[in-house]
């Protein structure tokens, strides 16, 4: 068994700094959160590796980089409302509670989100987490606005819900492109106007539900 403490450590080193990753706040959030306990015993030993995992149901765990650069351009901190889309395993869901953020969370699995209910708990009972079960194109209408959105699957364009339900002066980062390959892609609003940035080039399932691919 590897040492969890230092293999957190090196991801941080090895993986996050040496791509640019910059925001002190996402880094020490990513060293504190022990990646291990979001995926399945048979992967344990490639928890920290540089890679995608698989989580079951056909969804998986992202990059580290690419959860930490997801993280950085969402600009999140103490207090900021966040709506995330896709729970999965719940890890991005706890680097965002790390970081302060009340988050609600959707996903669309009901096993997934109660695995990842029982992660976040065992790991810190306290964080302002809800995970719902619901088509996250939609979003979570109870709660909006949201200051930030993060989608964590790949999606055609950005669903209308979810530009609805973002905030004055809010951030959505997203992948959007087709099925196979995407960029990352933030999106700034600014009274009811929404301003596009293409980040980097990445590859996430699809986001399945009524506003984006169906299950074909």
């Amino acid at each position: 068994m590897h040492n969890r403490p230092n293999a957190a450590h090196l991801m941080v080193e090895k993986q996050l700094r040496r791509r640019s990753i910059r925001d002190e706040a996402v880094l020490l959030a990513m060293q504190r959160i022990p990646r291990h306990r979001f995926v399945p015993s048979t992967h344990e030993l490639d928890a920290y590796g540089d890679h995608a995992l698989p989580i079951g149901h056909g969804q998986t765990i992202s990059q580290p980089y690419m959860v930490a650069r997801m993280t950085e351009l969402l600009q999140v901190g103490p207090g900021v409302r966040v709506l995330e889309i896709g729970t999965g395993s719940g890890y991005q869901t706890a680097v965002l509670a790390q970081l302060g953020s009340q988050v609600v969370s959707v996903e669309q699995v009901q096993d997934l989100a109660e695995e990842a209910r029982c992660t976040l708990k065992d790991l810190r009972g306290d964080w302002p987490i809800n995970i719902v079960v619901g088509d996250g194109t939609l979003g979570y209408p109870n709660n909006a606005p949201y200051d930030r959105i993060l989608v964590t699957a790949a999606a055609p364009h950005l669903p209308t819900a979810l530009q609805n339900q973002l905030a004055e002066g809010g951030r959505i980062v997203i992948p959007v492109g087709d099925r196979h390959n995407q960029i990352l892609t933030l999106f700034e609003r600014t009274g009811e106007k929404y301003r596009r940035f293409a980040d980097v080039p990445c590859r996430f399932v699809p986001l399945l539900g009524r506003d984006a691919w169906d299950d074909g």
